[in-house]
């Protein structure tokens, strides 16, 4: 296979390193096409006309790959032939016509530059695979026509890749080994894969004429049409998979507007929860982090330090705001909150496990709490972090009914119900932090 040509210029000034790259590239092409023609030598024109077609023809079999820039033709494949049955004059012509189809065919703009830097560097690249291929030490060296040819299609990666890598490297100053691995290392099985295409097709060609080898070019065209068509189902599935990103992003972002909507709420019905809800937020997410939650858990611990307590819009106000001690049948009202506030939760169906921190955020554990009585680990870990971050700020704070305890003394009196009322664990990561 090969890469469309990609644009070399980045900006209305190239680099000076980049402009003495490409006309050294252009020039050294040049040179190469001007010494291939005074030997030019053609066999066969009929044979040299039907391939330079071949290769024209499959320049537009092109598959456009997804997340790379560019597009990969099945031209390597008849260049790969052209070289190995044509003399090196006709395979670089091949390869110089094929290449300035592509450049010119359907172009938005013509860019000169572009066009003699893809021509030139498409000839070296043809020179340079060639002699590979013919190269008497290899040969001699005992090695075959088959490992010749794989060590030509690992010569033709490299300089066709290689010097389009290194021009984007030059002009958009990016790292030149970031740019081939990028954008055009993947390609390297398609280039053995050119081998073994090119192996049949000389082996049919020996056997029965050149013409008869013709038939296989039908083959190679099947091959990249059903590649093509899996491209374009994994590109459709990519497209998919983007818009259920998508409508996830937007659903998270739904949730999170619930969230701040039932929160604003329950301020409204409690005035002195406010800044409390949001300290507790910040130290639960702290603990949470400490503890490496998964993230389903932190995002549900995160929505229910705001909302564990909008069971408290079915508390009477004149409950909520005594400044004084509850009464006890006052205290079993107070005590609803955390069902009814899981009720609430449970209808706007969280992608995360919001209800059981919320329902269970007074449970203890020795398993003296509310509402169901759940002691040590049967509690939800959310719903064990949220409760003694919850009480040690609501002790330094200040209630209608007793003043804020200094900090340390807030402190003190979490880690004395430490193994009794809350997870020893959780307060001693917590307050270590």
């Amino acid at each position: 296979m090969e890469e469309e040509p990609v644009p070399l210029l980045h900006g209305p000034v190239m680099p000076r390193s980049a402009q003495a790259y490409i006309l050294l590239t252009i020039l050294i092409g040049l040179a190469a096409l001007a010494a291939e023609a005074t030997n030019w030598r053609c066999d066969d024109p009929l044979q040299f006309a039907a391939y330079c077609a071949l290769a024209v023809l499959a320049s537009r079999w092109k598959v456009v790959l997804p997340g790379i820039q560019g597009t990969m033709s099945v031209n390597c494949v008849v260049v790969m032939i052209g070289i190995s049955q044509l003399s090196p004059g006709e395979a670089v012509a091949m390869a110089f016509v094929s290449t300035l189809f592509q450049c010119l065919w359907k172009a938005k703009a013509v860019d000169p530059v572009k066009i003699a830097f893809s021509l030139a560097s498409i000839a070296i690249s043809v020179l340079v695979t060639g002699a590979v291929l013919a190269s008497p030490f290899l040969e001699n060296a005992g090695l075959g026509v088959p490992l010749r040819l794989l060590l030509a299609s690992l010569a033709y990666f490299v300089t066709n890749t290689g010097q389009i890598a290194l021009a984007i490297s030059a002009t958009s100053r990016r790292g030149f080994l970031g740019v081939w691995r990028q954008n055009y290392f993947w390609s390297f099985p398609y280039y053995l894969a050119g081998a073994g295409f090119t192996a049949g097709f000389n082996w049919v060609s020996a056997s029965q004429g050149w013409q008869a080898s013709v038939l296989i070019l039908p083959f190679v065209y099947l091959v990249s049409r059903s590649y093509g068509l899996h491209v374009n189902e994994l590109r459709q599935e990519k497209e998919r998979a983007e818009v259920e990103r998508e409508h996830a992003r937007q659903m998270a972002d739904l949730h999170f507007r619930t969230v701040e909507a039932l929160a604003l709420a329950i301020e409204a019905k409690d005035q002195t929860t406010h800044n409390h809800l949001r300290r507790v937020q910040v130290y639960c997410v702290e603990v949470g982090k400490e503890l490496k939650l998964p993230q389903p858990e932190m995002d549900a611990l995160v929505a229910a330090s705001l909302l564990h307590d909008i069971g408290k819009l079915a508390v009477p106000e004149h409950i909520i705001a005594k400044p004084a001690k509850l009464t006890a049948e006052e205290f079993e009202k107070m005590k609803t909150h955390p069902v009814v506030g899981a009720q609430i939760l449970d209808r706007v169906k969280f992608p995360y496990p919001v209800v059981p921190v919320v329902r269970h955020h007074h449970e203890k554990w020795d398993g003296t709490g509310y509402p169901d009585g759940l002691k040590g680990k049967e509690i939800p870990v959310g719903a064990r972090i949220l409760a003694a971050v919850d009480c040690l700020d609501a002790l330094a704070s200040h209630r209608q009914y007793r003043p804020a305890l200094p900090i340390d003394d807030a402190i003190a009196t979490v880690k004395s119900m430490a193994g009794r009322a809350f997870d020893p664990e959780i307060v001693g990561r917590w307050i270590s932090l």
